[in-house]
């Protein structure tokens, strides 16, 4: 049926997203220049899904690069787009890095889609569009807030030039507006691998309880929610991998009633830093060792999604419960921890 190209592929939500893409029949080529990701990665989905994959280690801001990429793989009718920086705690410390890389491999790639005819392109938007919401579960119709941060920014952009881009050419387009990913894929062979110091709450819970960071802090406990800490909207990282395979054969098959169309992914239920750590706690049978310190500049109060679109046009429904994609994610840390001790001795 001709070939995917997932951009980011080695990372965390690219790698779960190419194994669901590969159970459901796809050939799929990946582009990661591993500056924020593990080749190892790759590893794991050989040994879950039996197939390896090509993975070309090139920066999307290199235009010819890019290029090269799609003259030698002249049969890729779908791109998903996962590849950026997602820190939003970096962003406001870099933005002009976060604008740079961003936004020119965000161009190059509809270039590609451009020059070589790829009809179908799947954009990782993130639920920071919505800025601080004005309503909460937030619908596709939510206004569109300043962003809280250089990459929730770069988040808005992307949008924009891809509602822009469609207007002139031949390419259809899907853009899913993720809450916040957490856990590993069931079989343990995949997960989040940070490089460096984790971006994301939950390696970072998991990181603390298995000692590599030796306290971890929430930031602020003053805000207008159920315990003062900042709520949010967490779901399983195979269920969102699965709705990109669901919204490309929805592109492919001509599902869709327009060339632009946005979905939320989330579970529709909030969940405070507070709650989300007890419930880790429960789950490992760990006590944490966290403090509360200020504000993070960048931090939206409170956001959780309305997703009966995703479920009724894209018929897809999340399945994990937040003990389930804890637990999926202290596994996996723990893997972790045995195979370096291993590679140690």
């Amino acid at each position: 049926m001709g070939k995917i190209l997932v951009t980011g592929g080695c990372g965390y939500i690219g790698a779960h997203t190419i194994v669901d893409l590969i159970q459901h029949g796809f050939d799929v080529v990946s582009i990661d220049n591993n500056s924020r990701s593990d080749i190892k990665i790759l590893e794991g989905i050989k040994k879950i899904t039996g197939k390896t994959i090509k993975n070309y280690c090139v920066d999307l801001c290199n235009f010819n690069e890019t290029k090269n990429v799609f003259v030698e793989n002249n049969d890729i009718i779908g791109i998903i787009h996962f590849a950026a920086y997602k820190s939003v705690d970096e962003s406001v410390d870099k933005p002009l890095l976060y604008f740079d890389n961003n936004i020119n491999s965000l161009i190059n790639i509809l270039k590609c889609c451009e020059v070589f005819s790829v009809s179908n392109f799947v954009f990782s938007s993130s639920c920071t569009v919505y800025g601080n919401a004005d309503m909460i579960p937030v619908t596709e119709e939510a206004p569109i807030k300043e962003a809280e941060s250089p990459y929730g920014y770069t988040k808005q952009i992307g949008e924009k030039m891809i509602q822009h881009f469609i207007k002139s050419n031949h390419t259809q387009s899907i853009l899913l507006r993720y809450f916040n990913p957490v856990g590993a894929h069931f079989s343990n062979e995949i997960g989040e691998m940070p490089v460096g110091s984790p971006a994301n709450l939950v390696p970072v819970i998991t990181q603390t309880a298995i000692g590599k960071l030796s306290k971890m802090y929430v930031y602020g406990n003053d805000y207008p929610t159920i315990d003062g800490s900042c709520i949010r909207d967490f779901i399983h990282v195979s269920d969102i991998a699965h709705a990109h395979t669901l919204a490309l054969n929805h592109l492919i098959q001509k599902k869709n009633k327009s060339n632009y169309e946005i979905f939320n992914l989330g579970s529709g239920k909030g969940y405070s830093v507070l709650e989300l750590i007890q419930c880790f706690e429960k789950v490992a049978e760990v006590k944490l060792n966290y403090s509360i310190t200020n504000r993070r500049k960048g931090d939206v109060i409170a956001i959780f999604a309305d997703n009966k679109k995703a479920e009724n046009v894209l018929g897809w429904t999340p399945t994990t419960s937040l003990e389930d994609m804890l637990l999926s994610a202290w596994k996996w840390e723990m893997k972790l921890k045995n195979e370096q001790f291993l590679s140690n001795n």
